[in-house]
C-alpha cells in the first residue's frame, strides 16, 4: 500500500504536474459561448466511434425507427389531404404564399404542434412522425415543408417544453399546438451571422408600465433579418444580450444571451416586410424593435433563465438540427432518384434509353447511393433522438451532409433531366428543389463553418472519452484539486492511447482483418473496415492534439478532414444499421456497396490530406506508417457496381421501392404524374419491343397481321408513346404572360405595380435564358 502511494506521489508530482503546466499553455482556451454549446445536448454513437473501438452490437440493439397506428394513419389522411392542395408552381409565381386553405388546414390539424405534448394540445408525435411528415410535404412543396419544420423545430415550442415555466407552457404551448400563434425565432442580425455572439440587439433591465402597472422588466432595441415565419408571427422568439446597469436583479451588468417572448403586436415591433429566399415563397423577412417594453416574466424560463440563452438554443438546436433539414434533404435525395430514374428510362437519344448511357449511369448511381444512405442515416438519428438522446455533433453532421448530398443528387438529376429540367414552368418538377439548394445549405449552421469548426472543433471535446475532463481540470481554480483530477484522466488517456496505437497498427496492417465484426453477412466485411477507420481516427486525433494543441482550433481545413471521417463512420454506420433492419436485402446489396465503396474513397483521401499537411512532420510520417502503410488505395465503386445501382433505378421493383418510399406522388395531368404514368407504360411495353426486335419486325402492321403482337398490344405501345411524349414536353409562354403588372405612364397603362410582382427580367432570368 506505502509503495503504491509512494508511486502515485512520484507521478503527480514528477510527470503530471509538468504535464499540467504543459497543457494549460498548449490546450485550446474555451470562450462562454464555446463552453457553452458543448455542454448542450449529449453524446450518442459518436462517443463509440471516437474511442476508436465501436461497439457494434450497440448499434444494431437501437430499436428501429417506427410510427405508431395514429402516425401512419396522420400521413395517410392530413398529410395527405394536405399535398393535394398544393401546388408549387402557383405558390411560387402566382400567389407567393401558401394558399389560405392550406394555412387554415394546418392550423386545423395541428401540424405545427406535432412536437407539443398531447397534454398542452399538440399531437405528441415521436421524432420519427415528425421526420416523416417533413419528408412528404417536401417532395410537394419546399415552400409548405419549411412552413411545418419551423414551429416544430428551433423555436418558441421547442424552448418552452425544454427552459419555460409552468404558467409559460400552460398559456402558450396549447395556442402553438392549434395555430392560434404563429411562432418564429429570431437569432440572426446583420452585425451576427455565423458568430450569433456578437449580436448588437440588446436589452436593458428597468422598470416600466405593461397592462396599466410598473413592473420589472426590459426594455429591447433589435434588429434581425432572415427570420423564417416572421411576417406573419403573432409571437417572436427572440434573442439577444441582456445587460442591468442599475443592478435591478442584484447580480451582473453583462448578464449575457437572453431567450424572451415578445407578442408582435407590442408597441415598437416592426415586422411584416418578406425577404424571397431563392424564389422559396415560405414567409421569411426581417424585424425590428424600438424601445419594445416586455415584463421579466416573459423571458422564457423566467428570472432564474436570464443570461442562459445561448446554452438554451444549442440545447434546442441538437435536436431540431437532426430533423429538420435532414428530412428535407432526404426527401429531395429520394425525389431526384424516382424521377430521375423513371425519366431516364422513359428518354431516349440515339434510339437507347438514357439510362444505358454510363455518364448517366454514374449520375443514377450516386442519385441512388445516396439516396439509401441519407435515409438510413435519418431513421438511425430519428431513433437516437426517440431514445432521449439529444446528440449535438450528430445533429451537425446530418445537417451538413444531408444538405450536401442532396445538392449533389438534385445537381445530378438536372444533368439527367437536361432540358426538361432547365425550362421552368408547371411541368417542371425538379426546378423548385434546385433552387431551394443554397438555403438548406446556408441556415441552422452554414455548411463551411460546421465542416471546419463545429464536427470535429466541439465534436472532439464533447465525443472524445477524455479531453473534455482534462479541460475541465486545467480549468478548475483550485489549481490542486485540478492537478489531482488531470493525474487521473491523464495517466487513463494515455493508456487508451496505447490501447489504440497497436488497435490500429494491428486492424490496418491486416486490411482490417482484425477488428470485431457481427455475424452480418455479406455485410461482416464492412464492420470489419469501419472498425479499422475508427481505429485509425482515433489515434490520429490524439497524436493532432498532442502535436499541435490549440493551435489545432485554428487549422481549419485539418479539423474539417477530421470531421469528414467522424462523418462518414457515422453515416457508413448508419447504411449498415439500415441493411439489418430491414431484413438484410439480398437486391439492396448493391446500394450497401456502393455506400461503403465511396466512404472508404473519402476516408482515405482524408486520411492522406491530413497525413500530408500536419505540421509536425515525424508524427505525420509515423501515424502514415501505421494507419496507411500502402497509401490511399481505396478506388470508390467500379464501373460493373455503378450499373447494378442505376439498373435499380430505371427498372420496377422492391428495392427501388424501398428507396423512394414515402414520396408523394403525382395526380391528373401535372408533370409528375406523366412521367410515372410513362414509367408504368415503358416498362410494361418492353417484352413487346424485345418480341419486335427478335423478329426483326419494325412494322407494327405487319407483325400484326403475322400474328407477333395482338391489337391491345399495338394500343398498348401507341399509348406508350403518347405518354412518353407529353413526359418530355416543356412549358412555353404567351409573352404577354410575362409581362410585369406595372404603371407605363408612357403608354398610360394605369395597372398598379405589386410589390411582390418579379420584374421581366426576374422571369426572364429564371425561364427564357437558356433559349
Amino acid at each position: 500500500m506505502r509503495n503504491a502511494m509512494t508511486s502515485q506521489s512520484f507521478r503527480l508530482e514528477w510527470l503530471s504536474r509538468p504535464a499540467f503546466r504543459l497543457a494549460k499553455k498548449a490546450m485550446p482556451g474555451l470562450s462562454s459561448t464555446e463552453s457553452e454549446a458543448i455542454e448542450a445536448g449529449d453524446v450518442w454513437w459518436d462517443g463509440d466511434l471516437f474511442t476508436g473501438n465501436p461497439d457494434w452490437n450497440k448499434l444494431l440493439a437501437v430499436p428501429p425507427a417506427c410510427l405508431s397506428p395514429e402516425e401512419e394513419a396522420f400521413l395517410a389522411g392530413p398529410v395527405e389531404t394536405l399535398c393535394g392542395m398544393l401546388d408549387d408552381w402557383r405558390i411560387t409565381w402566382t400567389d407567393r404564399d401558401l394558399p389560405q386553405e392550406a394555412w387554415d388546414y394546418l392550423k386545423a390539424n395541428k401540424f405545427f404542434g406535432m412536437i407539443i405534448p398531447k397534454t398542452f394540445g399538440g399531437l405528441g408525435f415521436s421524432a420519427y412522425a415528425h421526420s416523416e411528415v417533413v419528408r412528404k410535404i417536401s417532395t410537394r412543396s419546399v415552400a409548405a415543408a419549411v412552413t411545418t419544420m419551423v414551429p416544430n423545430s428551433l423555436g418558441p415550442g421547442e424552448l418552452l417544453l425544454q427552459f419555460g415555466t409552468r404558467e409559460q407552457q400552460d398559456y402558450w404551448l396549447p395556442r402553438l399546438a392549434d395555430g392560434r400563434e404563429i411562432p418564429c425565432f429570431g437569432l440572426t442580425s446583420p452585425e451576427a451571422g455565423s458568430d450569433a455572439a456578437s449580436m448588437t440587439d440588446t436589452g436593458i433591465v428597468c422598470r416600466g408600465r405593461h397592462e396599466g402597472h410598473e413592473v420589472l422588466g426590459i426594455r429591447l432595441n433589435w434588429r434581425k433579418r432572415y427570420i423564417t415565419l416572421g411576417p406573419v408571427a403573432t409571437v417572436l422568439g427572440l434573442a439577444f444580450k441582456l445587460y442591468d446597469p442599475e443592478r435591478l436583479l442584484g447580480g451582473e451588468e453583462d448578464i449575457g444571451i437572453t431567450v424572451a417572448l415578445v407578442r408582435t403586436n407590442t408597441p415598437g415591433v416592426e415586422i411584416g416586410r418578406r425577404h424571397i429566399p431563392c424564389f422559396q415563397m415560405f414567409q421569411n423577412g426581417p424585424n425590428a424593435g424600438k424601445d419594445v417594453f416586455i415584463p421579466l416574466d416573459d423571458v422564457i424560463g423566467g428570472r432564474e433563465r436570464v443570461g442562459q440563452g445561448w446554452r438554451m438554443l444549442m440545447s434546442a438546436l441538437a435536436a431540431g438540427r437532426g430533423i429538420s433539414l435532414p428530412s428535407l434533404s432526404a426527401a429531395g435525395t429520394a425525389f431526384a432518384a424516382h424521377t430521375s430514374g423513371a425519366y431516364a428510362r422513359v428518354r431516349e437519344q440515339f434510339h437507347i434509353p438514357t439510362g444505358k448511357f454510363e455518364g448517366v449511369q454514374e449520375k443514377l448511381a450516386a442519385i441512388a447511393g445516396s439516396a439509401y444512405l441519407l435515409d438510413g442515416a435519418r431513421r438511425l438519428t430519428c431513433a437516437g433522438l426517440d431514445q432521449g438522446h439529444h446528440p449535438a455533433v450528430i445533429s451537425g453532421i446530418m445537417k451538413l451532409h444531408a444538405t450536401e448530398r442532396m445538392r449533389a443528387a438534385v445537381n445530378d438529376a438536372m444533368d439527367i433531366h437536361a432540358g426538361k429540367a432547365v425550362i421552368d414552368g408547371p411541368l417542371n418538377y425538379i426546378g423548385n428543389f434546385y433552387r431551394a439548394i443554397p438555403v438548406g445549405i446556408t441556415v441552422e449552421g452554414a455548411n463551411i463553418l460546421t465542416r471546419c469548426l463545429i464536427i470535429f472543433g466541439q465534436g472532439a471535446i464533447r465525443s472524445h472519452p477524455y479531453i473534455l475532463k482534462e479541460l475541465l481540470a486545467l480549468s478548475d481554480e483550485d489549481q490542486e484539486r485540478g492537478l489531482i483530477e488531470f493525474d487521473k484522466v491523464f495517466w487513463s488517456h494515455v493508456g487508451h492511447t496505447v490501447k489504440t496505437l497497436f488497435r490500429a497498427w494491428g486492424r490496418n496492417w491486416t486490411g482490417g482483418w482484425l477488428a470485431p465484426a457481427p455475424d452480418a453477412g455479406a455485410a461482416s466485411r464492412f464492420y470489419r473496415q469501419l472498425g479499422r477507420y475508427a481505429a485509425g481516427f482515433a489515434l490520429a486525433a490524439d497524436f493532432a492534439f498532442l502535436t499541435m494543441g490549440g493551435t489545432l482550433k485554428r487549422r481549419e481545413l485539418i479539423s474539417a478532414r477530421f470531421g469528414d471521417i467522424l462523418s462518414e463512420l457515422y453515416l457508413l454506420s448508419a447504411v449498415l444499421k439500415r441493411w439489418q433492419d430491414e431484413g438484410r436485402q439480398k437486391d439492396d446489396l448493391p446500394l450497401l456497396r456502393y455506400c461503403m465503396a465511396r466512404g472508404f474513397q473519402t476516408i482515405e483521401n482524408r486520411f492522406a490530406e491530413i497525413f500530408s499537411n500536419l505540421p509536425n512532420r515525424p508524427t505525420a510520417w509515423f501515424l502514415k506508417f501505421i494507419i496507411q502503410p500502402l497509401g490511399a488505395y481505396a478506388l470508390g465503386p467500379s464501373d460493373e457496381l455503378v450499373a447494378q445501382c442505376a439498373a435499380i433505378l430505371v427498372e420496377p421493383s422492391a428495392t427501388r421501392e424501398r428507396l423512394t418510399q414515402g414520396i408523394y406522388h403525382g395526380s391528373g395531368d401535372e408533370g409528375l404524374a406523366r412521367l410515372e404514368r410513362a414509367f408504368t407504360l415503358v416498362t410494361q411495353a418492353q417484352p413487346i419491343h424485345e418480341r419486335l426486335k427478335k423478329a426483326d419486325q419494325s412494322d407494327r402492321l405487319a407483325a400484326l397481321l403475322n400474328g407477333t403482337i395482338t391489337d391491345e398490344e399495338v394500343r398498348l405501345l401507341e399509348e406508350t408513346e403518347k405518354a412518353v411524349s407529353t413526359v418530355i414536353e416543356v412549358d412555353d409562354f404567351a409573352a404577354a404572360d410575362l409581362l410585369p403588372e406595372r404603371k407605363l405612364a408612357s403608354t398610360g397603362d394605369t395597372r398598379e405595380t405589386n410589390a411582390l410582382s418579379p420584374s421581366y427580367d426576374v422571369i426572364s432570368d429564371s425561364i427564357l435564358t437558356f433559349r
